[in-house]
């Protein structure tokens, strides 16, 4: 590859050689070099880009029935970088993965073991707004029903962001197979607090419980809002949108 030189710059093919503009400068490169759709498919050199091709559509409709289960902890908001994020995420599960062989690699059995279960739990969704940040109690998961306790909880620790008069929690399972990407949400009806809060333990329990659909994912979503005339309106700012997975049965 060369920069071009000359008073006009040429764009197009001529005498084997491509003449384009690249990054807003002329370029001029020999024509041809292999990576067509025809030499994606078939060129044994081209093997590994096909497996890394197969992987990433893979992770990505993981990605995708990932964020519609999410979906109701932030409805009506979108994150920037969400997707891409997430498909680190997934990425670095589907490398865990040791039963398929290179190209086939899936995230089912990535987040089959031990460090694929703790990377889905500690991985931070909402970095503007860390739930552990916003709400730095205890959260315990009941093994039975699987409800969600705070029994440490004082309203003057919430770190409020600005201009919110009240914190909404959102709590639920995720039933979610990584595999057929089926999934059932299983939610706590959502409380909402104000700053004169008064209560030291908070409970949200779930209306039903997961059946067996997948990986069992116990997701705690935050949302802020503001009280204006005796009605609440969502904030919609970065930090005022936040999701945290719990625990991972």
């Amino acid at each position: 590859m060369a920069q071009q030189t000359g008073i006009i710059p040429l764009v197009g093919t001529l005498n084997g050689i491509n003449f384009y503009y690249l990054n807003g400068k002329p370029i001029a490169r020999k024509a041809g070099g292999g990576f067509t759709k025809k030499a994606i498919k078939t060129k044994a050199s081209m093997q590994r880009v096909r497996e890394n091709a197969n992987e990433f559509g893979h992770c990505s409709a993981v990605n995708k029935a990932f964020r519609s289960a999410l979906a109701p902890f932030y409805k009506g908001y979108r994150f920037t970088h969400f997707h891409s994020r997430l498909m680190g995420l997934f990425t670095r599960i589907k490398v865990l993965d040791t039963t398929h062989k290179r190209g086939e690699r899936c995230v089912a059995d990535g987040i089959g073991q031990a460090h694929g279960l703790q990377l889905i739990q500690q991985f931070n969704y909402t970095p503007a707004c860390d739930v552990r940040q916003v709400l730095p109690f205890e959260f315990g998961v009941s093994d039975t029903d699987l409800a969600l306790s705070i029994t440490d909880f004082e309203i003057e620790q919430v770190d409020f962001v600005e201009g919110a008069t009240h914190v909404a929690l959102t709590y639920g399972v995720l039933d979610f197979d990584s595999d057929s990407l089926n999934y059932a949400l299983h939610l706590a009806p959502p409380l909402v607090l104000d700053r004169s809060y008064v209560g030291s333990t908070v409970t949200l329990e779930p209306d039903t419980l997961p059946s067996g659909v997948g990986t069992a994912l116990c997701v705690l979503g935050v949302r802020f809002y503001q009280e204006v005339d005796g009605a609440l309106y969502v904030l919609n700012a970065k930090d005022s949108v936040g999701i945290a997975i719990l625990k991972c049965l």
